[in-house]
């Protein structure tokens, strides 16, 4: 279903489509900016929870900073020194985080509006022409993205891309979760696993320094599950570098494998997180504080967790991290799932 999602400044009118299946589940998703609006799933006792931050209308999106449920591309996370050689040609990009380059600099996707193809009762896809130089990266770049919900209460997102030129390309999503609902204060008492043995450490200004950390007896260990409040506070300079968590995670195996799960034990509400990249960044919100969202809700601090699915940031800079590097007319596809169940404990 589809219905007027307000009037942008900057593009005009937008919509939203209500994705939905028989089971309660609902996701909404805007052309603007390809952005997850709401996802909606039944708790323990049936009532349907919102567990994503974000706006009532295209204005808070337009105003926002906080990347609420956007699209992210070309390339998700940072490039450092805002700048990359790419076969013997060095492009610069825009310097928005510091002295790097972070989500495609300035002029983000998802402050645009994409083209619909084709909507159905659970399933939307959208593409964006990114033309050549388009955020300082080479190629004409088509993006598609198609948002699916299933009868088994998932949550799929494919990306697909095709280029004339050899570029690079890293797509995620920004969706802040909070499975005890989106207005209900912050995720530190939910309990989180990532299926991971090292994380990529990072400097001060969250750059890879291409080192792989072991997790094993540090606050970054989630194999087994835990709260997130548990050790965020701890004395360890990288969780003092990013203010909380806001790491990228090895993420183990390949191919199409579970990442990471969360659960809220107010709702019942669990989320297994499945992905065929080779990494995930685990942001809790350390950067949100007071934001107005749906409903008049107030996001404080750490109000919700985000689980950014991806190459490894600032990897065009380290030969040993899996390139993100997109051959001309060679098409790229990735996927990722969000999986929610209910624990009636």
């Amino acid at each position: 279903m589809k219905k007027a999602f307000g009037t942008s400044a900057t593009v005009g009118e937008t919509e939203a489509y209500l994705l939905k299946n028989g089971k309660g589940m609902e996701v909404t998703v805007s052309n603007y900016g390809a952005t997850v609006v709401n996802i909606v799933v039944p708790d323990k006792d049936g009532q349907p929870t919102d567990v994503v931050l974000g706006y009532d209308d295209v204005n808070g999106y337009e105003s926002g900073t906080c990347f609420f449920g956007a699209f992210v591309g070309r390339v998700a996370n940072r490039i450092a020194g805002g700048s990359f050689t790419l076969n013997d040609q060095t492009y610069e990009l825009t310097k928005n985080d510091g002295d790097n380059s972070l989500h495609g600099g300035m002029d983000f996707m998802n402050k645009r509006l994409w083209n619909v193809d084709r909507a159905t009762d659970n399933s939307v896809t959208m593409h964006l022409d990114s033309p050549d130089k388009d955020q300082g990266y080479p190629g004409d770049l088509k993006i598609t993205v198609t948002y699916t919900v299933t009868e088994e209460n998932a949550f799929e997102i494919t990306y697909g891309a095709v280029t004339d030129a050899d570029t690079l390309a890293n797509f995620t999503n920004h969706s802040y979760f909070n499975l005890s609902g989106q207005n209900s204060g912050t995720v530190l008492d939910q309990e989180v696993t990532i299926c991971a043995d090292y994380f990529t450490v990072a400097d001060a200004y969250s750059i890879p320094t291409g080192e792989l950390t072991p997790v094993k007896d540090t606050p970054m260990d989630f194999n087994e599950s835990k709260t997130i409040g548990r050790d965020i506070e701890a004395d360890y300079q990288p969780l003092i570098f990013g203010k909380g968590y806001d790491h990228n995670w090895v993420i183990r195996g390949e191919g199409f494998r579970k990442a990471a799960s969360m659960y809220s034990t107010k709702t019942g509400i669990h989320m297994d997180v499945y992905t065929d990249m080779p990494g995930m960044q685990l942001y809790t919100a350390n950067f949100v504080e007071d934001e107005v969202g749906k409903g008049g809700a107030i996001y404080p601090f750490r109000s919700a967790a985000c689980f950014e699915t991806q190459f490894f940031p600032d990897a065009i800079h380290h030969d040993a991290f899996k390139q993100p590097v997109l051959k001309a007319n060679e098409p790229f596809s990735s996927k990722t799932v969000y999986q929610f169940t209910v624990k009636n404990v």
